[in-house]
C-alpha cells in the first residue's frame, strides 16, 4: 500500500496536483483512491490497511447508495416475518426522513461528522426532537443490516448513539418527567367516577382495562377461551395489532395470566350474554349461518374492532360523562363549551392498574412487590417497570416511619 503525488495539466493549461493511495484489497483487486491532501491519503492508508487484513474493508466501487441498502433492509425484513406495523413504520421514515436528504450518497460516506450534519438538517427541516432520534435509530439499523451484508465497515450511527451514551438517555428522561397523578395517571377519585357510570358494551371493557392492566392490543384481541370465569383469572394469548391482524404478544413476558377481580367477572359474565358473535361462513342443515362466539370485545359483527371506536364511541364519552374532563376553547351552537376527555387514550388505565398494584393497602392499592408488577404488567424487563413507574413504589422514609424514628431516637 502506497501514498503518491499525481500532477497533470488540464486542457486549458492548468496545473493540478492529488494524492492517490494505491493498495490491493482483500479479494486481490487493485485499487486507487484519490485525496486532494497528502494528510487525508496517509490516513485512509493507515485505515485501509488494518481493514484489510482484517478483512473487513469495503471499497466505495463495492458499496451501494443509502436508498438501495434500505431496500435490501426492507426485504430482509419482510422475509424474517417482522410485524407489518413495523415494516410500514421502516419504509415511512425511508421515503420521508432518509431517502430525500442522504438516499443519493455512499454507505463509505456516512462518517459521523457527516451524520452529525445530517442530524441538523433535520431539526431544520422541522423534526421533532424525538423524530429525529428515531430516524437516527432506524438508520443505525439499517447499516447494521448493511454491516452483515459486507457493503460498509462502519456503523456511524451506532457510534454516534454510543459516545453520546447516557448522557443523552438522562437529557431525554429529564425532558419527558415522571408520570404523575392526576396528569398521566387517573387520580383514585376519578377511576371511582368513571366506574360509576359506566354501562352497556362498554363497561366490562373499560373494567378490564381498569382493573386487570392488558394493553388495548391485548383487549382488541382477547378471546373467551382465555377468560377463566370460575378461576378469575384472564390469560393473556394473543394481540390484535393496528391492522386488526391476530398475533403473538409483543414479547416473550407478554403471555400472561392476571387475576381479575369480582367485578369485572360479574361486568364479564353480563357482557357475554350480549356479545355480538361471528359469521363463520357455514350453514347448518336448515341453511342458517353458524355463528361462533370468539372475540371477548368484538365489532357488530364478531370481528376485530377498531382502537378509534373504543376511544371515539366508548372510553372518551365515559370520561366526560363522568365530569374527567376539560374545556377545549372552543363552543357548540349552543354556546356552551365543548369539552375533552382528561386523559387520551387507553394507556392511561394502564397507568392506573400499574399504581394500584403499587399503592399501599391503607392506600387502596394491592401493595404489591415490583417483581410480580412486572409480570402482571406483562414487561420484559423489571428495569422498565422500575424506570417508569419505580417512584410510586412506597419508600422506607416515609413521613411515618420518619416521626416513629425519631421518637425512638428522642426516648
Amino acid at each position: 500500500m502506497s501514498v503518491r503525488k499525481r500532477e497533470w495539466t488540464t486542457p486549458k493549461g492548468e496545473e493540478k496536483t492529488a494524492w492517490v493511495c494505491d493498495y490491493v484489497d482483500g479479494q486481490g483487486k487493485r485499487r486507487l483512491k484519490t485525496f486532494q491532501r497528502k494528510k487525508e491519503a496517509d490516513a485512509f492508508a493507515a485505515t485501509a490497511s488494518v481493514e484489510v487484513r482484517e478483512g473487513t474493508h469495503v471499497a466505495d466501487r463495492e458499496t451501494v447508495t443509502v436508498e438501495a441498502a434500505g431496500k435490501l433492509w426492507i426485504a430482509s425484513a419482510k422475509a424474517a416475518g417482522l410485524e407489518r406495523s413495523s415494516v410500514e413504520d421502516y419504509e415511512r421514515t425511508l421515503r420521508l426522513h432518509i431517502v430525500p436528504l442522504i438516499g443519493g450518497l455512499r454507505l463509505n460516506s456516512l462518517t459521523r461528522a457527516r451524520l452529525r450534519s445530517y442530524e441538523d438538517e433535520l431539526r431544520e427541516k422541522g423534526r421533532s426532537a424525538s423524530m429525529t432520534k428515531r430516524v437516527l435509530t432506524t438508520l443505525g439499523t439499517l447499516l447494521a443490516d448493511a454491516q452483515e451484508r459486507g457493503l460498509v465497515v462502519r456503523n456511524a450511527a451506532r457510534e454516534m448513539q454510543a459516545r453520546r451514551g447516557q448522557a443523552a438517555n438522562r437529557q431525554e428522561k429529564r425532558q419527558k418527567g415522571r408520570l404523575k397523578v392526576g396528569v398521566d395517571i387517573p387520580a383514585r377519585e376519578e377511576v371511582k367516577a368513571l366506574v360509576g357510570i359506566l354501562k352497556g358494551r362498554w363497561r366490562a371493557l373499560i373494567l378490564t382495562a381498569t382493573f386487570c392492566g392488558l394493553r388495548a392490543s391485548e383487549l382488541r384481541g382477547l378471546r373467551w377461551s382465555d377468560i377463566h370465569l370460575e378461576r378469575n383469572t384472564i390469560r393473556v394469548h394473543q394481540r390484535a395489532d393496528r391492522f386488526n391482524d391476530i398475533g403473538k404478544p409483543k414479547s416473550v413476558s407478554g403471555e400472561r395470566t392476571v387475576p381479575a377481580p369480582p367485578m369485572v367477572i360479574n361486568a364479564l359474565k353480563e357482557w357475554k350474554l350480549a356479545c355480538p358473535k361471528r359469521d363463520t361462513g357455514k350453514k347448518d342443515a336448515d341453511g342458517k349461518p353458524i355463528l361462533a362466539i370468539e372475540l371477548v370485545f368484538p365489532n357488530g359483527t364478531g370481528k376485530v374492532e377498531q382502537l378509534n371506536n373504543i376511544l371515539r364511541r366508548g372510553l372518551n364519552p365515559s370520561w366526560i360523562a363522568a365530569g374527567v374532563a376539560v374545556e377545549t376553547g372552543e363552543v357548540d351552537k349552543d354556546g356552551k363549551p365543548v369539552l375533552a376527555p382528561k386523559y387520551t387514550g387507553l394507556h392511561a388505565l394502564r397507568h392506573f392498574y400499574a399504581s394500584w398494584c403499587i399503592n399501599r393497602r391503607k392506600d387502596g392499592g394491592l401493595e404489591l412487590p415490583p417483581k410480580v408488577v412486572q409480570e402482571r404488567l406483562g414487561h420484559s424487563t423489571i428495569a422498565m417497570t422500575m424506570d417508569t413507574y419505580g417512584h410510586l413504589f412506597p419508600r422506607n422514609d416515609d413521613g411515618e416511619e420518619l416521626a416513629e424514628a425519631e421518637r425512638a431516637f428522642l426516648a
